[in-house]
């Protein structure tokens, strides 16, 4: 129902945003030319629609909205895949499924390879005579053919197991047309419901009471749960066990029998009789008896023996067509790029809703990884813990301001105490060792990822756009610091992401420090192209006015380097997290990028599409906010 109603108002809101738009344009006047940036400015109704519009393309895709508005379809498509496969068998028989009969197409295959042979052995090296014997008994194997193709030469027995087969085809037709078919009762109807009830439904998302994992259900649900579902499951199983016994025919007459027992003898002794000399003669022999046990095996029948049975086959699927009725409508409509399939007994999504999950289920998950009792791996996407203020104490100061401190530390006296001193005190309060009060703290994969990124961002500007203005305004620093820049500049991250993760370990110092060294080169670029681009006129406008080198540097050269070094932290930030990601795909226990690992090795699309869904709002949310401080710090951006 929620489905439902959130796809009605997504279809009004993308109406309404563009009836909407059409009037503001034939209202609002227009006065900027083509090329102002003024005119891109505003338009919240255009973001709406275009938002709504990705929404329902995802919906429709994913086929949410047919699991919304006929949420038995699912388990329906099953059942007719069901008789799919299992009627698939029969209808390659016949130019149905294929453009000639199996038979043709085998006769043909097993021609083709007695006349290759043929040539194969009058070209190869083996004497004359054992090509004279070997000649014989291709010309023998290719006269059991003949012998299955003969109608006059079929056995009644075959005839009559045909017809017998023929004869179940034409009568499930009849009773599948029917409206009450399978014949069930009361009492089957109830157990069967039951059985489904139990199954679950389509996609559903189930968690364990006891260990708050989530555990995995089926794609489709296999119990037919409607009477169409029930039709078309009866029918798979009558045609599965009809299909068998047809494959297990074979039309095989007292001649072909006795013509390929004979042609297996001959050859046998024929090879016990070759010295080790002549194994490539040996080898063509056992080729042949290869084609001949194929042609024992395969099912080949005279031309018009299978004539009531194909047409039995086709009324069959005629009916089949005709029952789905509706059905096939919602197939073509609400399941694009794909359908459900059966293999045996299971089914499955095929197609773009197997590897794009529905909305609905992606929510699900991920409300519950949000939750620290579920979580994902034992820890949440995102939740609050309270953290004594000691531990931020602790991991702020470092420990060697209690090594500077004069005196020793405490030593244990004789009777095995130790009294502390000022400077054990102070030991304790750089290492977090006491207790104060708890604050909230976030914790979890996302917080991990979301403060690497930004510690790495934050020690890439401090550093970076220092020595970006000393290098655009300096000969010295440009000259000496520029071939170290670039030396690493072009090297990817991942090439560095090894040998750092190996010097530094797996934990967040490892890949802090490859963000910072991502971020460090962009925006000494940044800070560098901002600094040398500067106007002369302006700066030689200040000097005329008396201003000193510093106030040059802060009024007029760093605020014209302004919009470089700000569009140079967004380029930063879309590289920080592309390089996180890959970094704790290498090595890592927690964060965005070792969760997709995870789901990646166990096929958890629903896990994967919420992990770049992160990665994308994450990456929003820091453009976002720059473009805010971009909008609000330098307005004089572009223009002049």
């Amino acid at each position: 129902m929620l489905t439902q109603i959130l796809t009605i108002l997504i279809l009004a809101t993308i109406i309404g945003s563009i009836v909407y738009g059409r009037k503001l344009i034939q209202t609002e006047k227009v006065d900027a030319v083509f090329g102002n940036p003024e005119r891109s400015k505003g338009g919240t109704h255009w973001v709406i629609l275009g938002s709504c519009t990705i929404l329902l393309l995802w919906m429709y895709y994913s086929w949410d909205i047919a699991r919304g508005f006929y949420p038995k379809s699912a388990n329906e498509l099953c059942q007719v895949a069901k008789v799919n496969d299992s009627l698939l068998g029969l209808k390659y028989q016949f130019p149905i499924e294929q453009r000639e009969l199996k038979s043709t197409a085998q006769i043909r295959k097993e021609n083709e390879n007695i006349r290759n042979l043929s040539i194969e052995i009058q070209n190869s090296d083996v004497s004359t005579q054992q090509k004279e014997i070997l000649i014989g008994f291709l010309n023998q194997t290719s006269q059991l053919i003949p012998l299955l193709t003969n109608e006059d030469l079929i056995e009644n027995e075959t005839k009559d197991k045909i017809n017998e087969i023929t004869g179940r085809i034409n009568l499930l037709t009849e009773n599948f047309q029917k409206t009450d078919y399978p014949f069930e009762t009361e009492q089957q109807l109830q157990t069967r419901l039951q059985a489904a009830e139990n199954e679950g439904g389509w996609g559903i998302v189930k968690v364990n009471a006891g260990s708050g994992s989530i555990e995995n259900t089926l794609e489709v649900p296999l119990i037919p749960s409607t009477n169409k579902g029930l039709k078309f499951h009866a029918a798979a199983e009558e045609i599965s066990l009809i299909s068998e016994e047809f494959f297990k025919l074979r039309n095989h007459n007292v001649q072909f029998k006795n013509q390929i027992k004979e042609i297996k003898d001959q050859i046998k002794i024929y090879r016990s009789e070759l010295s080790d000399n002549e194994e490539v003669a040996s080898e063509y022999a056992k080729n042949i008896v290869k084609i001949a046990r194929r042609i024992e095996f395969a099912s080949i029948y005279p031309p018009n023996a299978l004539d009531n049975l194909q047409e039995a086959v086709v009324n069959f699927d005629n009916a089949k067509n005709d029952v789905q009725g509706g059905l096939k409508l919602i197939d073509a409509l609400l399941f694009p790029a794909g359908t459900i399939v059966a293999s045996g007994q299971s089914c499955s999504e095929q197609g773009s809703g197997r590897w794009l999950p529905k909305p609905s289920d992606t929510f699900n998950k991920f409300v519950l990884m949000s939750k620290p009792s579920v979580g994902y791996k034992d820890v949440p996407l995102l939740w609050i813990q309270l953290i004594d203020v000691s531990q931020m104490i602790g991991f702020i100061l470092p420990d060697w301001i209690a090594d500077i401190i004069p005196g020793e530390y405490p030593i244990h006296t004789k009777e095995g105490v130790v009294e502390q001193n000022f400077k054990g005190n102070v030991l304790k309060i750089v290492t977090g060792d006491f207790s104060l009060f708890k604050v909230p703290v976030p914790y979890g994969h996302i917080w991990d990822s979301f403060l690497r990124v930004l510690l790495g961002l934050i020690f890439g500007i401090i550093i970076g756009v220092p020595l970006g203005l000393f290098m655009g305004l300096n000969r010295f620093a440009k000259g000496f610091f520029d071939p170290l820049i670039e030396l690493y500049r072009p090297v990817p991250p991942l090439a560095w992401a090894p040998l750092i993760i190996s010097v530094l370990g797996i934990d967040n110092s490892g890949k802090i420090f490859l963000l910072f060294m991502v971020s460090l080169s962009i925006m000494i670029i940044s800070a560098r192209a901002g600094a040398s681009g500067t106007q002369l006129s302006k700066i030689h406008a200040a000097h005329s006015l008396g201003a000193s080198k510093k106030q040059i540097l802060r009024y007029v050269i760093f605020p014209n380097s302004l919009p470089e070094i700000l569009t140079g932290i967004r380029v930063a930030v879309g590289m920080c997290w592309g390089t996180l990601v890959a970094a704790e795909f290498l090595a890592g226990t927690t964060g965005i990028g070792f969760v997709e690992n995870v789901a990646k090795k166990y096929f958890q699309y629903e896990v994967i599409w919420i992990t770049i869904f992160i990665m994308g709002m994450l990456g929003l949310l820091f453009d976002v906010t720059l473009r805010k401080l971009i909008d609000k710090y330098i307005p004089w951006r572009g223009k002049g």
